[in-house]
């Protein structure tokens, strides 16, 4: 009788497993189309050269970080240090950063925001808020209820993707720096 049990046991699971991989996709779907329907809106509605989702990230990090060097920020994006500077570059290039030289390290670089990135993160977020207050006035009460419960669980979701990311790079990193090591 066990090994029936077992296998009902292992049917529900994998049940539940592919249930939960149809959510997992849809969920996907979902938040993908948010994300690039409010980024185009946006854009067309502040007439703003595109940025890349790398530049953007970056330049969120800055403001929220100012002074921040460039091994930092890649730490912190989980991207090589290479790809940040040549993302610091682009930046500088359109007057949206500036790379100085380190209070306590002249041989390093730290980064601000400019007036025109800060300007711009400012006006983005502004925008984005009042097309996303405009889209949920035209929701049910019980839509919006439904979104206004899903917010917290959303963050641990966001949390938790973050976490496990850099927790994968850490151990490509330390498997990248045990085979590259001298015998």
């Amino acid at each position: 009788m066990n090994s029936v049990t077992d296998t009902e046991a292992a049917a529900a699971q994998s049940a539940a497993t592919a249930d939960l991989r149809v959510f997992a996709l849809e969920l996907g779907v979902a938040l993908s189309g948010v994300q690039r329907a409010t980024r185009r809106r946006v854009r067309r509605e502040l007439g703003l050269p595109p940025l890349s989702g790398a530049q953007v990230e970056l330049l969120r990090l800055v403001a929220s970080s100012p002074g921040i060097g460039v091994s930092a920020a890649a730490r912190e994006l989980n991207l090589a240090g290479n790809s940040v500077s040549t993302l610091v570059n682009q930046l500088v290039a359109k007057d949206y950063l500036r790379r100085e030289p380190s209070p306590s390290d002249r041989r390093a670089a730290v980064l601000n925001t400019t007036d025109a990135g800060r300007d711009r993160l400012n006006r983005w977020a502004d925008e984005r808020t009042r097309l996303f207050a405009e889209q949920l006035a035209l929701l049910a009460p019980a839509d919006l209820d439904t979104l206004r419960a899903a917010v917290p669980a959303l963050r641990h979701l966001a949390a938790g993707l973050a976490e496990h990311r850099a927790e994968r790079l850490e151990g490509v990193g330390n498997a990248m720096s045990e085979t590259e090591a001298p015998r």
